[in-house]
């Protein structure tokens, strides 16, 4: 459930708190006080496009801020991101600087606008102002039933991928078959002279080192046998004095025991010498500076550069080159063979998302049939008296497959008696417009809330779902809201009385001037404040106590 909803310096906002609780939630006010603004911030913390236009003028950011009851898919998805839950309650934020540029945080956190928009369907789903059937292409119309029916679409759309997958490759070798074979000569002379190279894996980075080695051995020779004689050779050499020094400590120890650990660590100092010793003897009679092994590398490594300056800027990465040029080839060699093995590779695909479309199909015509019987009484709950369906038609040419299935999904309303079934795109009237959009996302909501896979969100928005409507049929979209908010939250801008007065919680926005600058302000309204505010929406500017007593007369029948 959204507990709170903050904005500051946001549009014409400078700052403004709503605090909201269980059940139907509604704002009302003037024409431009903000109500529709403060829907737009919400959309916005479920991951909307932000924009510079959105900082309200003369400030330097706009900030918006929501609380949320936690649920637990929420808190699955913050430990996901890397979020610290914190408690029973979860803080969004998102600032917008007036450059354009913005900043996320969850629970204080910094965040990503991508997981906003995961966090989204868990917490809230906002149905905007600007949701006309414009937007409610025939797309969103299968997404909508699929949502109601709880369709998953893992199973096609792996299908489609390992489908397209195939094709792909066989398209690749069917329509590059003369570039390949304009390429062979190539290949086989690149592949050549890689498999000539018998090259191995960091090869060169040995032989660099060898050549160092080779290139100072007189050096090298000279600095192991200094150090060896240092260590170990004459009278006057390290290990000369650590022997006279073991005698002497050994003497001591002979009286004192307090020197036996001393003459072990000098015994044992002196081993670890004649080890050192020994290594830089073996080291120098092993160097060899051969002009002829020098060369020898030199010409290797003037090679691995060649083919790397070609190739690749490792040896590893030559190596793979090569291979790869191999496969070219073998594609090449084993065309007939290749292709026949693609194309049963393609059918066995093409048979494996038939049968999946097919079977979505199925569910999808199986669930058309109760979504529009369910959609049909709830438009008719809203004074109408209507006839609708929800046409499943399934394309099975290749042309029409996608990730999600080959069908097309359109609904269709026959919105008067004796007139034929239409899309909606043909309906005229945007009342009749507004309740069917409402029917349609009461049905598919209900239906979705009972569902464990596809959980509805805690919060329902709904921006002025109410245009063009007034009269008996306005009466019906409240009761049908108030029906709906007990379930789950719901919130809604509205400018008519009659769905007003149907109101758990209801918010007042209201602006006004303030040092030449136009402030917004939100008010929950008790009883008497209520009253107040149906009797303004009834009679406008001026109440009147006719309207005040219709307004309670009406309030007191909404109960």
């Amino acid at each position: 459930m959204l507990v709170e909803l903050r904005a500051e310096n946001y549009a014409v906002i400078d700052h403004a708190i709503a605090v909201f609780g269980p059940g139907l939630n509604l704002l009302t006010g003037e024409t431009g006080a903000g109500k529709s603004i403060l829907v737009d911030a919400l959309a916005l913390l479920m991951g909307g496009k932000g924009s510079a236009e959105l900082v309200r003028h003369g400030a330097e950011k706009a900030v918006v801020a929501c609380v949320f009851e936690s649920t637990p898919g929420a808190d699955s998805i913050l430990e996901a991101n890397g979020i610290d839950a914190e408690g029973a309650e979860i803080i969004l934020r998102r600032e917008i600087l007036s450059t354009g540029k913005g900043r996320v945080f969850i629970n204080n956190q910094p965040a990503t606008v991508s997981t906003l928009r995961q966090l989204a369907p868990e917490l809230a789903l906002v149905h905007a102002q600007t949701e006309t059937l414009s937007s409610f292409d025939q797309a969103q119309q299968r997404i909508l039933l699929d949502r109601f029916a709880n369709i998953s679409l893992d199973a096609v759309s792996g299908a489609y991928a390992r489908w397209q997958g195939a094709s792909a490759r066989l398209d690749d070798l069917l329509h590059g078959e003369q570039d390949r074979l304009r390429m062979a000569d190539l290949w086989t002379y690149q592949r050549n002279e890689i498999e000539s190279a018998h090259l191995q894996p960091g090869e060169d980075e040995a032989l660099e080192t060898e050549k160092r080695v080779l290139a100072n051995a007189e050096k090298l020779y000279a600095a192991a046998m200094g150090a060896f004689e240092q260590l170990y050779e004459g009278g006057a050499s390290a290990e000369a004095a650590l022997r006279a020094a073991l005698r002497n400590v050994e003497e001591l120890a002979r009286y004192d025991g307090r020197f036996a650990e001393s003459a072990q660590q000098l015994a044992s100092a002196r081993a670890t010498l004649s080890d050192v010793a020994s290594t830089l003897r073996d080291y120098a009679s092993r160097l060899d500076a051969s002009p002829e092994r020098l060369a020898e590398i030199e010409d290797r490594l003037a090679l691995l550069d060649r083919l790397k300056r070609k190739y690749g800027q490792t040896v590893a990465e030559v190596i793979a080159f090569g291979q790869d040029t191999a496969r070219k080839l073998a594609e090449v060699e084993d065309r007939d063979e290749l292709l026949k093995t693609l194309r049963a590779e393609v059918e066995q695909a093409a048979e494996g998302y038939s049968a999946a479309a097919a079977a979505l199909s199925a569910q999808r015509r199986a669930a058309a049939l109760r979504l529009a019987k369910l959609a049909e009484s709830h438009v008719n709950s809203l004074a109408m008296n209507a006839r609708f369906e929800v046409a499943v038609t399934a394309n099975e040419h290749e042309s029409a497959w996608t990730s999600a299935g080959w069908d097309t999904v359109e609904y269709r309303i026959a919105a008067n008696p004796g007139e034929p079934l239409k899309p909606l795109t043909a309906i005229a009237s945007g009342g009749e417009l507004s309740r069917v959009l409402l029917a349609l996302k009461v049905a598919v909501e209900e239906t979705a809330s009972k569902s464990k896979k596809h959980p509805t969100p805690r919060t329902l928005v709904f921006d002025e779902i109410d245009i063009g409507i007034g009269g008996r049929a306005a009466e019906a979209v409240g009761r049908k809201l108030k029906s709906l908010a007990r379930a789950q939250q719901v919130l809604c801008v509205t400018h008519l009385p009659q769905i007003a007065v149907f109101a758990d919680q209801h918010l007042a926005v209201e602006k006004r001037e303030d040092h030449g600058r136009t402030q917004t302000r939100i008010r929950t309204l008790d009883d008497r404040a209520r009253t107040q505010e149906v009797a303004r929406m009834l009679s406008g500017a001026k109440v009147t106590d006719a309207s005040l007593q219709h307004a309670a007369q009406m309030i007191a029948s909404s109960r």
